[in-house]
């Protein structure tokens, strides 16, 4: 069978085929004119991502999403979530009438939605799931992840997937590869070689080509809707205004002679900003506890990177928890829940631990005893409180040491590159999403050549 050129062009370059309902099951009338749109848009993809921002209702359009599937096809569905989201998911569906069950094991498991963490994957029969949700899917962008190459196969043909973060890439779009890859939208190694190109010498960094920046924006937008505010798509943001945010750098002074170092000198590579770290922990630890203990009255997360520093924090300040890696997965869940509920005043623990899913806007205190350079792990652990819903001024407290460097300064510069990063987009995307959201729906991109094709001589025919 022959093809001509025009559809040749066009099976290259061909989008992200739906693969959902054909008609949306009625949504419960208490959701938001944002979530409204997205859901029937996710239900008719089968397979894609909502990267909406922290507070914009992520998990409610996920269970709305599930429940249909289930009410429409007679599914099973299995969502996967952070530690101590799953009884948030169990309280947010419950407001929307939706039936969820909360699961330790396969023998929990029932009819319709069914909610457990990442770290009790191992103990289900995966295969029997028609549809999978990935909640707070950030944790899959890393293209050699243990994680996500286990969830690749174990949901490989599985017909109906979401993912839902507000932080799908927050440091590379190439990181989009793995969403991608992941929805059966095509490998990352095809995206990366249709849209993206080697700078220089260095094969491990890939630039977006510029010719084809916009054809890899719409691609993203027929499988992805990026969404940082309700305007976006063209709603109100009244209900989405946050209040006022204050950081607060505090500086405390290090021993003459730092472990690691000869001289008392600022911190530059990555190994002496950890050694710089380690020499002042119970400086910085000291300079905490006096802060935490001003405000007896107010809720604290404190977060730490070492060992140490969550130890010393938990020994000194009074009515403190803390939630360590080395802890069971029953009794962090217990203490995280434990906090969330006000039982606990003060959480102790590292962002890689807590740091994503969970909702804590009964919370407008946070302190930084230990900060990591991933600019994610600081956003994602900002945004438990500040999000969407909180109500009060919420202050921060950055603590580091005379030569940790200018951590403040950093950090601030990492969240205007990453404001920038995602404003772009969101602008990129803008006017694609709201194409597919609101039904129209191209499949291919146009091929509309500039230059009129030449005909080489000798393959001119004689007349």
């Amino acid at each position: 069978m022959t093809v001509t050129y025009q559809e040749f062009v066009s099976s290259k370059l061909t989008k992200c085929q739906p693969v959902g309902l054909l008609e949306i099951p009625a949504l419960p009338g208490s959701l938001l004119p944002l979530q409204s749109a997205l859901i029937p848009w996710a239900l008719k993809r089968g397979r894609c991502a909502i990267f909406a921002d922290t507070g914009l209702g992520k998990s409610r359009m996920e269970i709305c999403w599930a429940h249909a599937l289930h009410e429409s096809l007679g599914i099973d569905i299995l969502m996967l979530t952070p530690l101590a989201v799953a009884k948030q998911m169990i309280a947010e569906a419950a407001q929307i009438g939706a039936p969820i069950t909360l699961c330790r094991s396969a023998a929990d498991v029932r009819p319709g939605l069914n909610v457990t963490n990442y770290e009790r994957l191992h103990l289900f029969e995966l295969r029997r799931f028609g549809a999978v949700i990935l909640d707070e899917s950030s944790c899959i962008k890393h293209h050699e992840s243990r994680l996500l190459q286990f969830l690749m196969d174990a949901f490989a043909e599985t017909p109906y997937k979401l993912c839902a973060s507000a932080t799908p890439a927050p440091n590379d779009w190439t990181e989009l590869g793995t969403h991608a890859e992941f929805l059966g939208v095509c490998k990352r190694t095809e995206m990366l070689s249709e849209y993206f190109v080697h700078d220089g010498g260095e094969t491990q960094v890939w630039r977006l080509k510029g010719h084809a920046q916009d054809h890899f924006w719409e691609w993203v937008a027929s499988w992805a809707a990026m969404v940082r505010r309700p305007s976006d798509l063209g709603f109100d943001d009244t209900l989405y205004r946050l209040p006022p945010l204050r950081m607060h750098e505090h500086i405390v002074a290090s021993p003459d002679q730092p472990a690691g170092m000869l001289l008392k000198l600022e911190a530059q590579t990555l190994m002496e900003r950890r050694n710089a770290r380690r020499a002042t922990i119970d400086q910085r630890v000291a300079k905490c506890v006096e802060i935490v203990t001003a405000e007896p009255s107010e809720p604290w997360i404190v977060w730490c990177d070492l060992n140490a520093e969550g130890d010393a924090l938990a020994k000194n300040i009074a009515d403190a928890i803390q939630v360590a890696g080395s802890d069971s997965i029953d009794v962090k869940e217990s203490r995280l829940e434990g906090f969330a509920a006000g039982q606990h005043r003060v959480l102790v623990s590292k962002s890689s631990i807590a740091g994503f899913g969970c909702n804590w806007q009964h919370c407008a205190r946070i302190a930084y005893v230990g900060i990591t350079d991933s600019y994610e792990s600081f956003y994602q652990s900002l945004r438990r409180c500040y999000r969407f819903g909180q109500k009060r001024e919420v202050h921060a407290h950055v603590i580091a040491s005379d030569i940790e460097g200018a951590v403040l300064a950093n950090l601030r510069r990492k969240e205007a590159d990453a404001s920038e990063m995602s404003e772009q987009l969101s602008a990129k995307t803008r006017s694609a999403v709201m194409a597919h959201v609101f039904g129209n729906i191209t499949t291919t991109n146009e091929y509309a050549p500039v230059k009129a094709l030449r005909i080489p001589a000798w393959l001119k025919t004689k007349q």
